[in-house]
């Protein structure tokens, strides 16, 4: 769920997450609220909304869901990610999934438009070593990847908007 909202001084921001480290290929890495379909999920907007709430705390009756982006497939994990574009009206009170979640980020949309974020990085990964991939730097962290693909295809999106 790509997820925006004002903060306390009206400005708007994009919730992202910097997933645990673990023993797995996107330990570590920072990413979008989401997750898995479980049995009980009625649709993949379903699994979104739930998947959000659960990883920051946000509720699922507070959401507008506006968009559904690009499915993409991610093969280090072998997963298509269906992605949506969320709003909501108040600043909220994220509050991390301590067993998934290390820390919350939240992407100034300001920051997140400016070009100059907007990078190349080499990087050595689970199944390649030493590769440059386009990447965006927010909040200190390189953002690369699947989630750096729908951050592009959102800032296309926010430029057709502004």
């Amino acid at each position: 769920m790509a997820l925006f909202y004002p903060n306390k001084k009206e400005i708007t921001h994009l919730v992202l997450i910097l997933r645990k480290t673990y023993k797995g290929v996107h330990s570590n890495q920072v990413g979008f609220p989401g997750g898995r379909v479980e049995n009980f999920d009625k649709n993949l907007k379903y699994t979104a909304l739930r998947e959000t709430e659960e990883e920051v705390g946000i509720p699922q009756s507070e959401v507008r869901v506006v968009k559904k982006l690009t499915k993409l497939y991610i093969p280090p994990s072998n997963f298509w990610v269906h992605p949506y574009v969320g709003l909501i009206d108040r600043t909220p009170k994220l509050i991390p999934q301590e067993s998934e979640v290390e820390k919350i980020l939240e992407i100034d949309l300001e920051d997140f438009m400016d070009e100059r974020n907007l990078i190349s990085k080499e990087l050595t990964t689970s199944y390649a070593k030493n590769i440059e991939v386009p990447a965006f730097s927010l909040n200190g962290h390189v953002v690369w990847g699947a989630t750096a693909m729908m951050l592009s295809e959102l800032k296309d999106l926010m430029k057709l908007a502004l």
